[in-house]
């Protein structure tokens, strides 16, 4: 298998390639798909886009778009193709051979990002359960050395095993083993998520389309140093920090996740289940969305379309559309506050800019609001009472492991 470049090596040139089915939210200047290489440490140098009824069996784009992606990749000096979509094992095999170029795609670009930004134990997991359960679908005989081993009667060496069928078997022992890790990992989230219950404690995740800006929000929030950055997946473990809300006189528990992105690898959403369980718990749902992006309506779809997936479709949400300080003045919303249609459902919707501040106080009205409306806001006065003089934003601060 063929590894994506590294931040510490060499420029690798990357040629980008789309293709059009006719399905919605194609991205014809492959803009997501170029950021996506460059955080994983690509450069791209070219793109290449076309259209096709259904992708051919054997190459996915057909032979001639293939000699065409041949010619351009000498031309340009290319080291690697990467598709925006995901290839089957054998199209994958197909196309390298036709190429002479290690090819990937969305899948594995995305899987290797992971791979790099993951920091906490159980983040490191989830990746490696991903990467092996990818990996087992591409044991499809592409190097020479898988041939039959000898073997057999009169013969040294056993009763004889290809080294295909040895590396699915460790694979498959690998994933068992991960599997097992995260089932303690998940119990001790259980356990964690237990002891909040038994405090009362109203949480609230942040949810949102990757570089949306969900981890300054959290920071401006509660004062804390998370990790974020103008680009894809800058946070991939999920943080939980103590808000004081002075208004109530008690605490929240505040948890930045994961962001969502188009196409995301079924692998990865099974795979961050354990993470995702604190959107799945939640009180509430902080749906940071791009406002600034012109593609931030098809990432609001994208985003419920996950949250349903996980199971967290019907908790109460937020819009918080972020970014309002790269908003085009004339695109200026008129008022801070309204309600907008999620799924058919009136929900509160905010504009501020986490960067600069601006909408951070109404923000704060809005959870003293949601909060003195919910079932949970019913904690006894000594709870309050202990918690009245902190009135700091980054105390109780407790990193989710």
């Amino acid at each position: 298998m063929n590894n994506l470049q590294q931040p510490d090596q060499p420029v690798t040139p990357t040629l980008l390639v789309g293709v059009d089915f006719g399905l919605p939210l194609f991205d014809e200047q492959l803009e997501e798909l170029g950021l996506l290489a460059e955080t994983a440490g690509l450069t791209p140098v070219a793109r290449i886009t076309c259209k096709r009824k259904a992708p051919d069996a054997a190459l996915f784009i057909g032979s001639g778009k293939a000699d065409e992606i041949k010619q351009l990749a000498t031309q340009l000096g290319v080291q690697e193709v990467l598709f925006d979509q995901s290839l089957s094992p054998a199209q994958q095999r197909n196309l390298e051979r036709h190429l002479q170029l290690p090819v990937n795609d969305r899948t594995l670009l995305i899987l290797q990002i992971f791979a790099q930004r993951a920091r906490s134990h159980e983040g490191k997991l989830q990746v490696e359960l991903a990467r092996l359960q990818y990996l087992s679908t591409r044991l499809v005989r592409r190097w020479s050395h898988l041939e039959r081993q000898s073997g057999g009667i009169g013969m040294r060496g056993g009763p004889g095993e290809s080294q295909i069928e040895l590396d699915r078997r460790m694979i498959a022992d690998n994933i068992k083993r991960i599997k097992e890790r995260l089932v303690k990992v998940k119990r001790q989230r259980q356990t964690q998520r237990r002891q909040r219950e038994r405090r009362d404690a109203f949480t609230i995740s942040l949810v949102g389309y990757t570089n949306a800006g969900k981890s300054t929000l959290f920071n401006a929030l509660v004062k804390a140093r998370v990790y974020a950055a103008d680009q894809l997946f800058a946070t991939l473990d999920t943080t939980t920090r103590q808000l004081y809300l002075g208004e109530l006189g008690r605490v929240i528990s505040l948890s930045d996740t994961v962001g969502f992105i188009r196409d995301l690898p079924h692998g990865l959403v099974n795979a961050f289940q354990a993470t995702l369980q604190e959107a799945v718990d939640a009180d509430l749902l902080l749906h940071v969305v791009d406002f600034s992006s012109p593609n931030h309506l098809e990432q609001i779809a994208e985003v419920q379309r996950v949250l349903s997936e996980i199971g967290a479709g019907d908790i109460p949400h937020l819009l918080v559309f972020n970014k309002l300080d790269q908003v085009d003045p004339a695109l200026r919303p008129t008022a801070l506050k309204d309600i907008y249609e999620l799924a058919g459902v009136p929900t509160p919707r905010v504009f501020l800019s986490a960067h600069t501040g601006e909408g951070l106080p109404l923000l704060r009205e809005m959870l003293v609001e949601k909060i003195r409306g919910s079932p949970t806001d019913s904690l006894s006065p000594d709870f309050h009472a202990s918690h009245e003089a902190d009135a700091s934003f980054g105390t109780m601060a407790s990193k989710q492991i």
